[in-house]
């Protein structure tokens, strides 16, 4: 039998290191924690070779005590907490004592610091575990820690690390997540001597999101900001368009410190349901604060993991907070007519190759440049050759059509919040000059619509009451991110108003023309959607009404189906389905949901109870509904099928009144747009 020891004190240091530094990641993590924490405002991190040969973590903070550095590489060795009391109210982000530890059992280790008031600094140098050198120097206020030759005395440990570029993406990683946690720190990142990224400082968080993740990603920024009696949440979440194929850019932070957390996860992909594609995930940067009291930090040795005292409160608000700001926002996908499969794929990778190998901000004052002077050069042209002359005495649409032509650019980016107003004598005098005219109804309709385009811009022609000196210019404001104008949404009445409807493609899609754009309707993934949130909103609200079926579907059902259709009986019932027993293994169905009605195919039903029986963990009826639902599919109207122009609009009418109407039920746009200047860019008509 073997003997029972106490282990040896080098031992336990390395079985800590263990639990604590996975890898060079888990170091530049422990050091840059610990620097904020220490009130620093710039914080530099420099690896060489993935950071197993040299870490370096520079801070601006307020330094450790000459005599409390040896103390600080003890194990349990914390300026965090005192007593056992205080990890229930734990405001730093470090708090274990185990870092600094850990750190210098599997490396060698150097220490430069300085506190405010000392002239002089201490270097202090331990290699694994123990004291290699103590001196005073002259340094800078602040920190500065380099760790060289990881795990150089655990060969075991170091045959586990991937290759320096794989361990270097880890860190990159990790600098992204805590430059998104702490907006007011200025963060720089340096691999192998390349500036990888660089942060500000200012508190701005849009900006940061530029650098790590490119312009595609600040385009489709939705704000969040919600407060209730528990939680508060700041931060952003992307619009669908804006996914992944995993859970990478799913970033949110408790009290600033990054984490995984199931609940939270589950109400953020539970928020997007219906919004994204199934196996697609979003992008979000979100922090949560929370009062200390209401968690526990202290599970995991990496402090990756937190718990909640009130998890299923914390899952709604959140959950319902982004849904909400989801449902406010118009989700329809622009579609660019130039961008072709590959470069759509590279547009995120680009974006983000962009900002991390230049300096964005430049190149962005460069941009908005040029298309002030380009706005400044329209502007003088239409001063010089528009102005003089009245646009309402235009009766040639070619000449109609130039000037159009040539404000139109200035148009769409100068709206003024004032329009000069006509009197009704100068439109009826233009408009009774038209009527008198002896050209063909034709002409006079092109004239009309001239008319009323050159109207639209009069405020950038010389207005009939005004000289040309008595002109007003609307500047331009730089930002970075483009700002949308304010328009009237597609899937609105005052749309419903002006859209025109052009007629339907390849029997399957709907084109709409409305406020310079096209629009393109899938009329199956509509109609499916149409009838997915009626069959739900009719299920809470029982209302559910039933559609006998003749003859009725007959269904063979193995023993598993039977059961499962027995357990969930009175479900199906309330749902609106009559299902009864036919002989043997036989079953009818005779009545199913008035939504359903049309879904003669008895293989959607079995297809249901298959993926119910699949799914050992379905034991909420509620998941049911949710497959119910999208049986809504075989219920709809299919591609390749001709509709009239009345039932178009009637799908469009139904559509109007959704919660969620621009993706049906599996995540699938119903209707995607292009815009007027996409397409004459791809005819060449502009550059």
């Amino acid at each position: 039998m073997a003997q029972i020891h106490v282990l040896d004190q080098h031992t336990i240091n390395q079985i800590a290191a263990g639990e604590v530094i996975e890898r060079p990641a888990s170091v530049v993590k422990e050091l840059v924690e610990n620097a904020i924490d220490a009130g620093s405002n710039a914080i530099t991190v420099e690896i060489k070779d993935g950071g197993i040969s040299l870490i370096r973590v520079t801070d601006n903070g307020k330094g450790i005590l000459r005599d409390e550095v040896k103390i600080a590489f003890l194990r349990h060795a914390t300026s965090k907490i005192k007593t056992a009391t205080d990890l229930l109210y734990v405001n730093s982000l470090g708090f274990r004592g185990e870092a600094l530890s850990s750190i210098s059992a599997i490396s060698k280790v150097e220490l430069v610091t300085k506190t405010d008031g000392n002239l002089t600094g201490v270097r202090y140098q331990i290699h694994g575990g123990k004291e290699a050198g103590y001196e005073e120097i002259g340094c800078p206020e602040g920190t500065t820690f380099l760790v060289r030759d990881l795990f150089y005395n655990v060969p075991a440990r170091k045959k586990f690390l991937k290759s320096a570029s794989t361990e270097a993406s880890h860190v990159d990683t990790l600098m992204q997540r805590i430059a998104l946690s702490h907006p007011n720190v200025s963060f720089k990142f340096i691999n192998n001597g390349q500036m990888k990224l660089q942060t500000s400082g200012n508190g701005n968080l849009k900006d940061i999101i530029y650098h790590i993740y490119g312009r595609d990603a600040v385009l489709s920024l939705i704000p969040i900001q919600a407060e209730n009696e528990i939680c508060k949440i700041d931060g952003f979440v992307g619009k669908p368009v804006f996914s992944r194929g995993n859970r990478g850019f799913e970033n949110y932070f408790v009290n600033g410190r990054f984490i995984k957390n199931q609940i939270i996860t589950q109400a953020i992909e539970e928020a997007y349901k219906t919004f994204t594609m199934v196996h697609k995930y979003p992008f979000t940067s979100l922090n949560l604060t929370i009062d200390n009291s209401l968690i526990d930090v202290n599970v995991h040795p990496a402090k990756l993991e937190v718990r909640f005292r009130n998890g299923e409160e914390l899952f709604s608000f959140i959950a319902d907070t982004i849904r909400t700001a989801l449902k406010e926002q118009e989700l329809i996908p622009n579609i660019p007519a130039v961008m072709t499969k590959s470069s759509f794929e590279q547009s995120s990778s680009s974006g983000k190759m962009l900002a991390r190998e230049k300096s964005a901000e430049p190149f962005e004052k460069r941009r908005i440049q040029e298309e002030r002077e380009k706005i400044a050069h329209e502007g003088n042209f239409l001063k010089e050759y528009v102005q003089p002359i009245n646009p309402y005495s235009i009766k040639n649409p070619e000449v109609g059509d130039r000037i159009i032509e040539t404000a139109k650019g200035l148009v769409d980016r100068m709206i003024p919040d004032k329009m000069p107003e006509r009197s009704k004598t100068e439109d009826n005098l233009s408009e009774q000059a038209i009527i008198e005219s002896e050209k063909p109804i034709e002409e006079i309709s092109s004239e009309i619509r001239n008319m009323e385009q050159i109207k639209s811009i009069e405020t950038l022609v010389e207005s009939p009451k005004n000289s040309v000196q008595e002109k007003t210019t609307y500047p331009i404001e730089p930002e970075i991110s483009i700002v949308a104008e304010e328009q009237a949404s597609f899937l609105s009445e005052v749309a419903k108003q002006k859209y025109r409807l052009i007629g339907q493609l390849f029997r399957t899609y709907w084109l709409f023309e409305f406020d310079h754009q096209l629009y393109i309707l899938d009329q199956h993934a509509a109609h499916e959607k149409v009838n997915y949130e009626k069959l739900m909103k009719d299920y809470k609200n029982r209302e559910i009404c039933s559609q006998q079926l003749a003859p009725p579907i007959l269904l063979t059902l193995t023993m598993q189906e039977q059961t499962i259709l027995e357990q969930f009986s009175s479900y199906f019932e309330e749902l609106g389905f009559c299902i009864e027993p036919f002989g043997g293994n036989e079953y009818k169905i005779s009545a199913v949901p008035t939504t359903l009605y049309g879904m003669e195919d008895k293989e959607a039903f079995l297809t249901l109870l298959d993926s119910i029986s699949e799914d050992t963990e379905l034991v909420d009826p509620e998941k049911i509904t949710d497959r119910i639902a999208t049986m809504a599919c075989k219920a709809s109207v299919k591609g390749n099928q001709k509709l009239s122009y009345q039932e178009v609009e009637a799908l469009m009418e139904q559509l109007m009144g959704l919660e969620n109407p621009y993706t049906c039920p599996h995540g699938r746009p119903t209707i995607i747009s292009m815009s007027q200047t996409e397409i004459e860019k791809r005819f060449k008509r502009i550059q």
